[in-house]
């Protein structure tokens, strides 16, 4: 059972425990310790905004990066998972001999069209297609070294073979390049 509560109003008409004993009643004193008291309480009210408006600015502009970068690269997946339609369709025209292309010319022109149309709808959101070209300088950030032998004429780090080509999201990586790298000659 809760016990009642004093809701008496202290009598402040009567002197204060400390006044009792000894201290005489300074008006001004009081005053001048109410006025600190009430200072140190609004100088924490001031630094807790302070801090609480901070927080909502930097969540602003963090929920506001992420909306941006979802925007940019929220089809990054879906371009992902595309690349393997165009490793296959660039794979079926790589095989297409002279005497395919005669027998089934309409059914090679549709594989091109389709190729070309894929890499039209990836341009137009963003993807762009990385294709070195044999003799390039390896790049780390763009290409994977599939294999690496040495080569006579050629320097260190060149690409002497473009397995298959990469594909960037706007500064995004999506697959690197892969080629073949030339070693030190020996």
């Amino acid at each position: 059972m809760a016990q009642p509560q004093n809701t008496e109003k202290p009598d402040l008409s009567e002197p204060t425990e400390a006044q009792t004993e000894g201290e005489p009643l300074d008006p001004v004193a009081a005053l001048a310790e109410a006025e600190a008291a009430f200072d140190a309480a609004r100088t924490e009210m001031r630094d807790r905004l302070m801090r609480a408006l901070a927080d909502l600015e930097n969540n602003r502009k963090r929920s506001e990066k992420d909306r941006r970068e979802a925007a940019i690269y929220g089809g990054s997946k879906l371009a992902r998972d595309m690349l393997s339609v165009y490793d296959n369709l660039n794979r079926a025209l790589s095989v297409a001999t002279e005497e395919t292309r005669a027998q089934a010319q309409g059914l090679v022109d549709g594989v091109e069209l389709t190729l070309r149309e894929l890499l039209s709808v990836l341009d137009r959101h963003g993807v762009e297609r990385i294709s070195p070209q044999v003799g390039d300088a390896f790049d780390p950030h763009l290409h994977e070294a599939m294999f690496e032998a040495p080569v006579p004429n050629t320097r260190a780090g060149d690409i002497i073979q473009v397995l298959a080509d990469g594909f960037r999201l706007h500064e995004q990586l999506l697959r690197p390049a892969q080629v073949g790298v030339s070693s030190t000659p020996g």
